[in-house]
């Protein structure tokens, strides 16, 4: 898309659209996407993010029908490319149309479709050809409806999804599985493009999305640690850290209410481990972070939420739907018909005097604590990114502290009462970062090593 002609915003789409076509356990047409796109002077939080049904199920539900919400994702592109786009979306979706015809099946896809295949084929999964292909062992695999779908999104737009036949396909696997989705959830549907929360950060601001997204719980983090500062012994930095991530965990449900939470005091002990807990466990999601040579960054995450959703499949259209609805919880988070879900994707944007850095990691609630651990090393421990990308992390989820093997504070953590869980480097719970920005030398790009990452420049 670079090379095209094209702008950040256009090359994230169509990598976005890649993913979806590639890896349908992590993201999909019948998922989400959260953007925040940087021009000079000027940052938009895209929010493609769906509400569920008006009407409310008869049981909400993990999975299934009475796990889904409105799927965001196209018009989330639609709304992106409003705001900074430069190709036609015909051409920006070409390239995933194109695989579409002929799909690669990675290892890791393939072993979750294995895991997820009974559930696939009780939610109307059982002629797909992706099952199939497990079954004969192809390295490749065709997928006809869906590469028709990306062709009428480019020409048509959003009544290609959200109307019409596409529209009625979905509402009926959605009732076949037990949900209530209707066609009016789907008409009304709008992405929503707003201000991002900012809060300073070393100089800079740090800007992350606004609700639905549980961004703003790294935002109370950073902010805390731009008021208090870091520990005088940095040896000390991760229990910290650790300490600042589930406090700030607590406040979870009442994410709704965004920057107000900016004025909450968070319980710290920076000594000894709480114990408190409060992140969850591990979900799918992939991200995509782009910049281009007029100073256009992009950060953003696409997103089924568990590997392949709700299970929900649509056959006329050869996309599983997400299961958002699974991330209501208690309180003002509770479920509802006509509401948002607390949302997990969380890409953030770093603003300084000479750089604009984008960074994204999938990994549901690990994602505020990936990124919050890279902007300390980047900031106290004077680390450039690549070198804080690859040190190794720490993840609280359930109760227990997961540590990477090599880990240089496990035993500093353990002392402190923390339940460390010591993990193989470079598991998927760690989180897989994309990081792409404009600075002095001009647009550059870095990849994780954990998980299918790539960097590339144009």
């Amino acid at each position: 898309m670079l090379r095209s002609g094209g702008s950040a915003v256009d090359a994230a789409i169509a990598a976005q659209a890649v993913i979806c076509v590639v890896l349908p356990d992590a993201a999909g047409l019948g998922g989400d996407l959260l953007a925040l796109v940087s021009r000079p002077g000027q940052v938009t939080a895209v929010n493609g993010v769906g509400r569920s049904p008006a009407q409310a199920p008869a049981r909400w539900s993990s999975d299934g029908g009475g796990s889904v919400t409105v799927p965001g994702l196209v018009d989330g592109w639609l709304t992106l490319h409003r705001h900074g786009g430069r190709l036609p979306l015909v051409d920006i979706l070409s390239p995933a149309r194109r695989l579409a015809e002929q799909t690669p099946l990675p290892v890791g896809t393939a072993e979750a479709a294995q895991r997820h295949r009974p559930r696939l084929e009780r939610f109307g999964g059982a002629g797909w050809a992706l099952l199939d292909a497990l079954t004969t062992g192809v390295e490749t695999w065709s997928q006809p409806e869906l590469a028709d779908l990306l062709d009428a999104i480019g020409t048509r737009g959003r009544d290609a999804f959200y109307a019409g036949d596409a529209a009625d396909a979905i509402v009926a696997a959605v009732h076949r599985a037990g949900g209530s989705l209707t066609i009016s959830d789907l008409a009304a549907h709008r992405s929503m493009a707003s201000e991002p929360v900012s809060v300073r950060w070393h100089g800079g601001q740090l800007l992350v999305q606004p609700p639905p997204s549980q961004a703003v719980l790294l935002a109370m983090a950073a902010a805390w640690l731009e008021r208090e500062g870091a520990p005088e012994n940095l040896d000390a930095l991760p229990h910290l850290l650790v300490e600042l991530t589930e406090s700030a965990f607590t406040h979870r449900s009442d994410a709704g209410r965004g920057k107000d939470l900016l004025s909450m005091a968070l319980d710290v002990d920076p000594d000894r481990a709480s114990g408190r807990g409060g992140p969850r466990s591990y979900l799918h999601t992939a991200g995509v972070a782009t910049a281009d040579a007029e100073g256009m960054v992009v950060s953003s995450l696409v997103s089924v939420f568990d590997d392949f959703g709700s299970g929900v499949y649509v056959p006329e259209l050869g996309i599983v739907l997400a299961n958002r609805a699974a991330g209501f919880t208690d309180g003002a988070n509770a479920a509802g018909p006509g509401r948002y879900p607390v949302h997990t994707l969380a890409p953030a944007l770093l603003v300084e005097d000479d750089a604009v850095t984008a960074l994204a990691t999938p990994g549901a609630d690990g994602q505020v604590q990936t990124l919050l651990q890279l902007l300390a090393r980047h900031r106290y421990l004077d680390e450039d990114w690549p070198s804080a990308v690859i040190a190794p992390r720490w993840r609280s989820e359930d109760g227990r502290l997961l540590v990477e093997h090599g880990h240089p504070a496990e035993l500093d953590l353990r002392e402190r009462g923390h339940e460390v869980v010591t993990r193989d480097y470079g598991e998927d719970v760690f989180g897989a970062v994309v990081i792409a920005g404009v600075d002095s030398g001009g647009p550059f790009a870095i990849a994780d090593s954990r998980r299918s990452v790539e960097a590339g420049a144009a």
